[in-house]
This record gives structure tokens, C-alpha cells and sequence, in this order.
């Protein structure tokens, strides 16, 4: 492995590093930029990158770790007894929470929960537990895209250095 090709690598993983804290923190894409950062790695190495075959997998890992964040929320609302309204709540509560950073990110989609359910009628007590699921759903959601960033992140490490340390591999690669 060349030095250019150490320093491509350890600035890719910086980058899915950011990634991976992406996961957590608000107006980082996460699994996105993880998946990006070997996107640009392979255009930059060519063939001395992930595979192609490791590239499409980490794609379809991102789609369904973006899938799984979105619906997270909703899911977790809907298994604590929020209706559809409490559902559309989370919904606009996690829109306009990314606005307020962190705390709106956690706070919001059990606020919207809460408010919609309890401004269609329900009590404040299932409201409040619509709520809980929202915010229940939206860390689950979280842990989710952290594993997915992990497996991605290893996947491309174990590809990148298998590739590198044997240069001569097999045809099309693993």
C-alpha cells in the first residue's frame, strides 16, 4: 500500500467517522456520508478500492437504514396506541425539531405525537404514551443507523485491506 493510498484511506475514515456521529447528532447524513466517503475512495483508487460488489451492498445497507430511521418513529408511536393523527404528530414533531438541534430531535416527534393526539380527542395520559413511543421508535431508529454505519464501516475496511494485501486477488473481487 502506497503512502497516497494510506492517506486516501485514513481521510475516508475520518469521514465515516463523521458519519458514524452522524447517527446521532442532527444535519450529519450518517450512512449517506459513509457511503460516500467509499464512493469517492473507489472513484479516486479505482480497482485499489472496495469492490463494486461491496459498494452495492453498502448502498442497499444505506437505503435500508434510511428507510428504517423514517419509519422508526411511526412505528414506535403506533405500537404505544398513537392513532393516525398522533402518527402525522411525530411526523411534523421530528420536521420541526430538526430546527432546535439535539433537543429538538428528541423532544419534537413526542411533542407532535402528544399534540396531536390530544387535539383529536384522546386523553393526556395516551397522548403522553403516544409520545413516549415516538421518542421510543426515534432511539431505536438511531441505534439502528448505528449499526449500519459500523457494519458498513468494517465491510469496507476488511474489503479495502483484503484488496490491498492481495493485489492480485480474484477477478471482479469480493
Amino acid at each position: 500500500m502506497t503512502l497516497e493510498q494510506s492517506a486516501g484511506l485514513l481521510l475516508v475514515f475520518l469521514i465515516m467517522g463523521v458519519g458514524m456521529v452522524g447517527c446521532i447528532v442532527p444535519g450529519i447524513p450518517g450512512t449517506s456520508l459513509v457511503f460516500l466517503a467509499a464512493l469517492g475512495h473507489r472513484l479516486y483508487f479505482g480497482s485499489e478500492s472496495a469492490s463494486l460488489w461491496v459498494l452495492a451492498l453498502m448502498a442497499g445497507i444505506m437505503l435500508l437504514s434510511v428507510a428504517v430511521d423514517y419509519l422508526a418513529s411511526v412505528v414506535g408511536a403506533a405500537r404505544f396506541g398513537a392513532s393516525r393523527k398522533g402518527m402525522w404528530g411525530v411526523i411534523v414533531g421530528a420536521t420541526l425539531g430538526l430546527f432546535f438541534s439535539l433537543p429538538g430531535i428528541l423532544i419534537g416527534p413526542f411533542l407532535g405525537a402528544l399534540l396531536f393526539e390530544w387535539i383529536g380527542g384522546q386523553t393526556f395520559q395516551k397522548s403522553a404514551r403516544a409520545g413516549l413511543g415516538a421518542t421510543v421508535g426515534m432511539l431505536a431508529g438511531a441505534a439502528a443507523k448505528i449499526v449500519c454505519c459500523g457494519f458498513m464501516i468494517v465491510l469496507f475496511a476488511v474489503n479495502v485491506l483484503w484488496r490491498g494485501f492481495h493485489s492480485d486477488g480474484i477477478p471482479g473481487g469480493l
